[in-house]
């Protein structure tokens, strides 16, 4: 009998303990590894944040990978500042000039290419500049010439840097109450822009996501000149140590992956009836002439 209740016993845990394991379900293929430091901190520049693009990439990302981005969007040379500091893991810039120099100097490591999309130039429909059609160095002299107005991002933002490049190649040294320098994002001078109906050099894909609301139309365009190239760098852990390495390069190589490449060259075709980016992950700087 005492044999009987024994097995009986052991039948009942051995039963329990097949439901218990039932009731626990193994990780499936489909469940990322979570990352042991979750935050990665993107500096960006403005016009990554302002067309939209940030708000379809990162949720796909975080959604592969368990990691968390927290954007800061300023302009292409503070969120290069900010990486010479270490005060980031990851940058996505438009500034080919300031990236090599932060490349140069330790700061940053593999610097690749992940799209591009070009710089227009719009202004008031009555154009008292006369720039409609022109290469961008005859705008650039229409405007000074004129003394039409002007606003500047005046940020040292990747925009603002062409721009100055764009005056320094056409001989000329803005001054005068024409040239205004507003110090913001793209998004918000393209407003002062609309507000005070002057000229202004943007990015394209700011442009579209905002046209809507800027009642200036486009002057300038296709010039080589106005290419606008963007590259992902990561701040390099040998020199700051407290930098998410893992995260950053997870998040570098989602936006080279046919994933994040799909995502960039599909962007905005939906809204605007053409990309805001066209994906570069298969080219490098040769194919650009940088």
């Amino acid at each position: 009998m005492k044999k009987q209740v024994t097995a009986v016993i052991m039948s009942l845990f051995l039963a329990m303990l097949v439901l218990a394991g039932c009731g626990t379900k193994a990780p499936t293929a489909q469940q990322p590894a979570q990352p042991q430091v979750k935050d990665v901190i993107l500096a960006t520049t403005t016009s990554t944040q302002d067309s939209g693009l940030l708000d379809v990439l990162i949720p796909a990302f975080e959604k592969k990978t368990g990691y968390k981005i927290k954007t800061i969007a300023v302009g292409s040379g503070q969120a290069i500042a900010m990486g010479e500091k270490g005060e980031a893991d990851i940058l996505l810039t438009h500034a080919p000039d300031a990236e090599k120099k932060v490349i140069e100097s330790g700061a940053a490591i593999n610097r690749r290419l992940i799209m591009h999309n070009d710089f227009i130039i719009i202004g008031p429909a009555a154009d008292p500049a006369g720039i409609k059609g022109k290469s961008a160095a005859e705008a650039m002299k229409g405007i000074a010439d004129t003394n039409s107005i002007f606003i500047s991002r005046g940020d040292n933002s990747g925009t603002d840097q062409l721009e100055k490049k764009l005056w320094k190649q056409s001989n000329i040294k803005p001054a005068g109450s024409w040239y205004q320098e507003v110090g913001t994002g793209m998004g918000q001078a393209l407003k002062i822009a609309s507000e005070k109906q002057g000229y202004i050099l943007t990015d394209r894909a700011t442009y579209l996501a905002q046209a809507k609301n800027i009642g200036l139309p486009i002057l300038v365009e296709g010039d080589a000149k106005l290419l606008n190239i963007y590259h992902v760098m990561e701040v390099n852990p040998a020199k700051y140590s407290k930098v998410n390495a893992a995260g950053a390069k997870a998040f570098a190589d989602f936006l080279l992956s046919t994933e994040g490449q799909s995502i960039i060259a599909s962007f905005g075709k939906d809204k605007f009836g053409q990309p805001l980016f066209f994906a570069d992950g298969n080219k490098t700087d040769k194919d650009f002439g940088l």
